[in-house]
């Protein structure tokens, strides 16, 4: 794959279709800084591999393109009875996006750490670096915070329809965090609030307005939570989880929602994100949000990303417009595009479609430059595909949203616009099916590519 795969600048075969047994590699350092920090060089002849790079990531990015200039018998997992080749090409390659990254919902329907371990193997390898993981909502909470454990002894016990539910103790999350370091993936906390609550409302009666516990929610319906913004256990509660999930996650942003909140004031609602940004900044994180909060008057901190989901509007678009102006950089998620939890078409067995049809094409032929009218290339600082679980439930259906659409948003977030087009890229996405099935990922054969 362009970008993704392989050869996001420029690539040369050097000597045609000339196939070589696999050589000896070699690792040099880019002591003058050529490809920066996750650009890499990749030079592959009869008698050497040579990789260059600036740091790990760049080394690390190399070798997934190699692995995709190898035959897809380099996916199995034993030894193979039969040398492999590879041809002589020269690399040289860097992503357009600091940020290129997929979100998974994990509070609609629970995942526990050994899919969320496969999902971020298959990211690694179209070169992902950002885990966005939504811990919280209306369904369940899903990580163990010290001090409360109603959180975890109820919040967690639901899910999207009523079956059991889930949560990460504090090992199995320091393990996500160390595997995704692991594979140049940074994971980003998304703990959403005001509202979005309804799992925390139902675990402590002191976040509710008339202190009372509510009921487990399992439907999937928006907007009716908050937690109470006019009680100081509330904030008392957000240093707690802030904390204790910050000073266990290395990233520099702490995600707080913010979004889809029905029951507030604009008074309420901005002063309660004022207090929750300071209460991340003081933590040492950066604040992040989705883009309901460019529409409010709140004090955006220092730093701030905006995480754009909704179609852009006049209104809308002058609100990023302004946020813009005040400092704010933008997350590109746009749901019509790549949220890769919309249906493929009218038959998809999985999947929502308020946001319409999502096939191949329409998750890949767009530019994130043209998306908001009136912001600036240095003001986005990437793409993010999420993937909301109301429909799926195993890991399976996680492959099954994901693929063929996420290798997609990869490549925009790696390889510039112009570089780009969906005939020629259509073709060498076919040619990662076979490499799927030895994988076994379980893909959705999309009639527009396979």
């Amino acid at each position: 794959m362009e970008g993704s795969g392989q050869s996001g600048e420029s690539a040369e075969n050097l000597n045609g279709t000339n196939q070589n047994p696999l050589p000896p590699i070699v690792f040099r350092a880019d002591t003058n800084a050529v490809f920066g920090t996750e650009g890499y060089g990749l030079d592959v002849s009869a008698g050497q591999i040579t990789i260059t790079a600036q740091a790990g990531p760049g080394y690390f990015y190399a070798v997934q393109t190699l692995r995709q200039l190898l035959p897809p018998a380099i996916e199995y997992s034993g030894t193979l009875p039969y040398a492999l080749s590879v041809a002589s090409v020269r690399i040289r390659d860097h992503p357009r996006f600091e940020w290129r990254g997929a979100m998974l919902d994990v509070s609609g329907h629970f995942f526990g750490p050994a899919d969320v371990k496969r999902y971020m193997d298959l990211m690694a390898l179209y070169k992902l670096n950002r885990l966005h993981l939504h811990l919280s909502d209306d369904q369940g909470w899903r990580l163990e915070i010290p001090g409360r454990p109603a959180l975890t002894d109820i919040g967690a016990r639901t899910q999207v329809g009523g079956g059991e539910g889930g949560y990460y103790t504090l090992a199995e999350w320091d393990d996500l965090v160390a595997y995704a370091a692991s594979r140049n993936i940074t994971i980003v906390p998304e703990i959403d609030m005001p509202g979005h609550t309804n799992a925390a409302l139902a675990s402590i009666a002191e976040l509710n307005c008339d202190g009372r516990r509510t009921e487990p929610y399992t439907g999937i319906d928006v907007g009716f939570s908050s937690l109470c913004v006019d009680r100081e256990e509330t904030y008392a509660f957000v240093d707690d989880v802030v904390r204790e999930i910050a000073q266990r996650s290395p990233g520099a942003y702490f995600h707080v929602g913010g979004d889809e909140v029905t029951t507030l004031s604009a008074t309420e609602y901005n002063a309660f994100m004022d207090r929750a940004a300071e209460i991340v900044a003081r933590h040492g994180k950066l604040f992040m949000a989705w883009d309901g909060v460019a529409e409010t008057r709140m004090t955006l901190p220092p730093g701030a990303v905006i995480q754009v989901w909704r179609p852009q509007t006049a209104d809308t678009g002058q609100h990023l417009v302004d946020a813009v102006s005040r400092g704010a950089r933008l997350i590109l998620s746009p749901a019509d595009r790549i949220y890769v939890d919309m249906k493929y078409d009218a038959s998809s067995r999985l999947g929502l479609r308020w946001a319409g049809f999502n096939d191949t094409r329409d998750a890949y032929d767009w530019d994130p430059a043209t998306l908001v009218s009136g912001v600036p290339d240095s003001a986005i600082l990437g793409v993010e595909a999420p993937l909301w679980t109301e429909t799926a439930e195993t890991i399976r259906d996680l492959e099954w949203l994901a693929f063929p659409r996420l290798p997609g948003v990869a490549e925009i977030g790696w390889t510039a616009h112009e570089r780009r087009d969906w005939t020629t890229y259509r073709t060498r996405l076919a040619a990662h099916g076979p490499r799927w099935d030895v994988l076994g990922i379980n893909y959705y054969p999309s009639p527009l590519v396979f």
